[in-house]
């Protein structure tokens, strides 16, 4: 009887949970088994491994094998173990080395030629790998995706032979390279015309990593302004830039690796549900909020959007994560998103506008305002009007106002007092560190009591404007929160005004 241990990876949310593929060759009539709780996929995994060994020219044997997948509760998914199912039937049987498979881990599906087809998840599985001190043999097309983890003792392979070969010492696999990184250039705030006091909260909500509403009528920019957002955000750092790749690699949808260092921009359909939005399905996948993770998720026309969808929001605003619970599991996937939404201020979208036009009822406009949450609509730290912009700002020769890359100047110097002082931006603060950092002399706080009972602000309301007071002074180099600051931060409340 022959018995083999081959090490490989699962995939649970971004994680990747290490299993052991135990392969066991016995007496009695040729048949092949796969037990430790596989899915469909994974039962099919005997099939596709028979005919890749057969078509590699080597011996599938005519024995009873038993698969297990340990750990036996841990759900698998996915072809990523017909790699590891292969190569235990060939150390079982005698035609690799069984020490060869000790110190490796090994990822793949396999096509019938025994060809080495990409997984999903290769990265968090880089990453695991890695931080067991293993090497990792994945599918040549993964290569460029798992190479993101500078670390790594990774080898790509094409087919089933070619793994065969470098466990017999023949022939060496290569060691994938990192990807050349693709510089594509952020839409420039250069092109927003007018709108001064929509650039400056958009610069506050890039300097604090401030969630932003903008309300205003139909082509007065608000869509324009949300898309310069990721280019005034100071660029992600190699440990940002890897959290976000890994949940594009376990998304099912692809990662570029060539663009792994730029912030992610998610701009849904509002007809998308909510489970497109938080994530889900019977194998749970990331929704857009997580997609959005150390990015911007834009959500225009927001009251046309469900109410479940925006209300499943509210928890990751706060907690930067989502959990997706099934009834054998729950999965958790990151989400800190920085959120930009944008809406009209009633059904028409001309309320308030100085032309007359809008002849919506005073009932209708109330409903339609109150589609999006109160409770939501705490969470979002500047609310802000934007105009319909005068003939005389849309001439073609109307000077430019100015570019993202003095703004994100002035972005990144902010960020980096935040980061000197609480070790993190001033949206993502607690209470005690708000208490600290956000201290007001006597005039301001009895000037923030007023504001408080006239706004009618919540606790919540209350310390997210200290934060966004905090983020202004910053912008101007102030070691305290000054009188202006504070009024700045309390007029981006702005949308309780206008509230039918």
């Amino acid at each position: 009887m022959g018995l083999a241990l081959v090490h490989g990876r699962a995939r649970a949310g971004v994680a990747a949970p290490p299993v052991q593929v135990e392969v066991h060759l016995g007496g009695g009539l040729p048949s092949m088994s796969i037990v430790g709780l596989p899915e469909a996929a994974v039962r099919e995994a005997k099939d596709r491994v028979r005919a890749a060994i057969q078509c590699a020219q080597l011996e599938f044997p005519a024995r009873r094998i038993t698969v297990n997948l340990a750990p036996a509760d841990l759900p698998k998914h996915g072809g990523r173990f017909d790699l590891p199912i292969a190569l235990g039937i060939l150390a079982a049987s005698g035609q690799i080395p069984l020490g060869a498979l000790r110190d490796c881990e090994f990822v793949g599906e396999l096509g019938l030629t025994g060809e080495l087809r990409p997984i999903d998840g290769a990265l968090p599985a880089a990453l695991a790998a890695t931080a067991a001190g293993r090497r990792l043999v994945i599918p040549a097309g993964n290569a460029e995706e798992a190479a993101l983890v500078r670390d790594a003792d990774l080898h790509s392979a094409r087919t089933l032979l070619e793994v065969c070969a470098m466990l017999h010492g023949r022939k060496a696999l290569p060691r994938p390279e990192l990807p050349v990184i693709t510089e594509i250039a952020a839409p420039d705030m250069r092109d927003v015309r007018g709108q001064t006091r929509a650039r400056r909260a958009l610069e506050i909500a890039a300097a604090g990593g401030h969630h932003l509403l903008l309300i205003g009528p139909p082509g007065c920019g608000k869509t324009l302004l949300a898309s310069r957002l990721p280019g005034l955000l100071p660029p992600p750092d190699d440990a940002e830039a890897l959290e976000a790749a890994a949940v594009a690699s376990v998304s099912g949808r692809g990662l570029e690796p060539a663009r792994w260092r730029q912030r992610p921009f998610r701009a849904p359909h509002h007809t998308a549900s909510a489970v497109a939005l938080v994530g889900g399905g019977s194998e749970p996948r990331p929704g857009e909020i997580s997609l959005a993770h150390h990015g911007v998720l834009f959500l225009d026309e927001l009251p046309e959007w469900g109410r479940q969808a925006l209300e499943v929001l509210r928890e990751p605003l706060e907690s930067g994560t989502v959990t997706i619970s099934r009834s054998a599991r729950q999965v958790e996937f990151p989400a800190r998103f920085q959120l930009v939404a944008a809406m009209n201020p009633c059904p028409c979208g001309w309320a308030g506008d100085p032309s007359g036009r809008c002849r919506c009822p005073a009932d209708t406009v109330a409903r339609y305002r109150n589609r999006v949450s109160g409770p939501l609509l705490d969470r979002i730290d500047l609310q802000i009007d934007v105009p319909r912009l005068s003939p005389a700002e849309l001439r073609p020769d109307a000077p430019p106002g100015e570019d993202s890359a003095a703004a994100r100047a002035r972005v990144i110097e902010a960020r980096s007092r935040q980061h000197a002082r609480a070790g993190t931006c001033n949206a993502r603060l607690d209470q005690a560190t708000t208490d600290a950092t956000c201290r007001l002399d006597r005039d301001d706080q009895v000037l923030l009591e007023r504001a408080i009972e006239s706004l009618q602000l919540s606790a919540r309301a209350l310390h997210r404007c200290l934060r966004v007071a905090r983020t202004i002074a910053d912008l101007e180099g102030e070691t305290r929160i000054g009188t202006g600051h504070l009024t700045e931060a309390l007029g981006y409340r702005g949308f309780q005004g206008i509230r039918g």
